[in-house]
């Protein structure tokens, strides 16, 4: 499982860019532009609606399960929201929560030894 969500995360980050490096080589990071053009017709903005939300939802449980789990890498989560977007930040947290269960898991093994 480790591996299938290594693979996500990196699909999250190489497709995405796939077709946002070519703006940002006849444009550069205009954010104004991007603003546009993201809510440029209904279809996109209602893509742009539902990203937005999924982020918030995200980062809400993001923030609940690092608590739960003790996840130390929860900002690597949250800049590769902002960077990339969920397509890699969410693969990527569910990573480091797995690590996190795999820890707590053998942890409660040695108690009961």
């Amino acid at each position: 499982m480790k591996t299938i969500l290594l693979l996500l995360a990196s699909m999250g980050t190489i497709i995405p860019y796939y077709f946002f490096t070519p703006f940002l080589i006849n444009n550069g990071l205009d954010i104004m532009s991007i603003a546009e053009l993201l809510f440029v017709n209904r279809v996109s903005a209602f893509f742009a609606a539902d990203f937005l939300i999924s982020c918030i939802v995200f980062l809400t449980f993001l923030y609940t399960e690092t608590k739960k789990y003790k996840i130390k890498q929860w900002w690597i989560c949250i800049l590769a929201t902002i960077t990339v977007g969920l397509s890699l930040a969410f693969p990527l947290f569910l990573y480091f929560r797995l690590l996190a269960l795999e820890k707590q898991q053998v942890k409660s093994n040695q108690v009961l030894d």
